[in-house]
């Protein structure tokens, strides 16, 4: 199809009005041009795919995998958003031509096979290695798909594909902008195909996407776009060169003359730290000093998440006051005291019901995922 989308592709915006990419900043990060590790020649195609999943992913890649050749020049990437254990890799080898394995740190990257995150790790690349980082969350998930694509736009440059498939709020879309600016292929799952369209219609909103397919023609359509030449690669922005190196750990705190944006009102949901506003062409994000990360999208859930966990809180500590002073009440000898204890517990029954209707009138911000979903599929 043809590309899609109306992401400009802009750097991000620092707090004096500048480009991000336009700062200096001095890293010891993933570099430009990495080859994959093979006993050939310089490789002249798009030798690397990362692809990024969340809720209905499973689906999408078992339908595309089995479709790459087994003799893809290329390797693969994927990460799939998980619990605390994954069978991941057994289940998508069942039928796919490439040998499929969990992704071990410091293991080259070679083509025709596919290395799929492990729970509770960022799936990175560095160089033509693979790397495993328990880094800062990104969109509330680890491994992150941002995080993933990200690294690879800096290491591969214009020799990375990559894929954003069906999946609820909009991880992968950042990374797939880096990817685009480092020269690199978009591809996203059609979202009327997607059993969760949210991903895919975030990057096909803020990304200039290469190719929108449906699952049964990705795998086809990847092995060509493998097969074909780069376009030109650009240096990797020294933005997106900052954030890959946080990713690493590489970066313990961010100092004001490196940071990404201007410093907002919010603070972390995850560590209660301040937070910094990016303006990422048309997506507004946020990231804190220990490099937490969200897009506005993530941080109202996660928001949502935490107004709701202090409410169910407020909750029961009402009804638990109201429980013990009726046990009191019923102790106490003086009838005064008595009466007066069993007010107050009808008292914190009401607030406890004005909280309960409080927790009943809630609504979830679009795109959030349902509280039974499998992200792994």
């Amino acid at each position: 199809m043809e590309p899609r989308g109306n992401g400009r592709g802009d750097a991000p915006r620092t707090g004096n009005g500048r480009n991000a990419s336009s700062r200096t900043i001095v890293l010891h990060g993933p570099r430009p041009a990495a080859r994959v590790v093979n006993a050939g020649a310089e490789r002249l195609n798009h030798d690397l795919v990362v692809i990024g999943a969340s809720a209905g992913g499973l689906s999408a890649l078992q339908t595309l995998l089995p479709d790459l050749p087994a003799r893809l020049p290329a390797a693969v990437l994927v990460v799939v958003h998980m619990g605390g254990a994954s069978l991941l890799p057994e289940i998508l080898r069942r039928d796919c031509a490439l040998p499929v394995q969990a992704a071990v740190s410091g293991a080259p990257i070679r083509p025709g096979h596919v290395h799929v995150a492990v729970p509770g790790r960022h799936l990175l690349v560095h160089d033509a290695h693979l790397l495993l980082r328990r880094g800062p969350r990104e969109n509330l998930a680890r491994p992150a798909v941002d995080a993933l694509f990200r690294t690879a736009a800096c290491s591969f440059g214009a020799r990375v594909i990559g894929v954003v498939l069906s999946g609820a709020l909009n991880d992968g879309t950042v990374g797939l902008r880096a990817i685009k600016r480092c020269g690199g292929l978009a591809v996203v799952q059609d979202p009327g195909d997607a059993a969760v369209p949210a991903m895919p219609e975030s990057a096909l909103r803020y990304v200039a996407v290469d190719h929108v397919a449906p699952a049964a023609a990705m795998g086809r359509l990847l092995a060509r776009l493998v097969a074909a030449p780069p376009g030109p690669a650009p240096e990797a922005p020294e933005d997106i060169r900052l954030e890959a190196a946080i990713a690493m750990q590489e970066l313990a705190t961010m100092s004001t003359e490196d940071r990404l944006g201007t410093l907002s009102p919010f603070t972390c949901p995850e560590c209660h730290g301040a937070l910094w506003e990016i303006e990422d062409g048309d997506l507004l994000r946020y990231r804190c000093h220990v490099g937490h990360s969200f897009t506005g999208a993530a941080m109202l859930v996660e928001q949502t998440r935490r107004v709701d966990e202090t409410l169910w809180g407020l909750m029961r500590a009402h009804r638990e006051r109201a429980a013990l002073a009726r046990r009191l009440a019923d102790r106490e000898s003086s009838v005064a005291l008595a009466n007066e204890l069993r007010r107050r517990a009808t008292d914190y029954d009401e607030d406890a019901e004005i909280l309960n209707q409080l927790i009943a009138g809630q609504t979830e911000p679009p795109g959030s995922p349902a509280e039974d979903e499998d992200a792994g599929g």
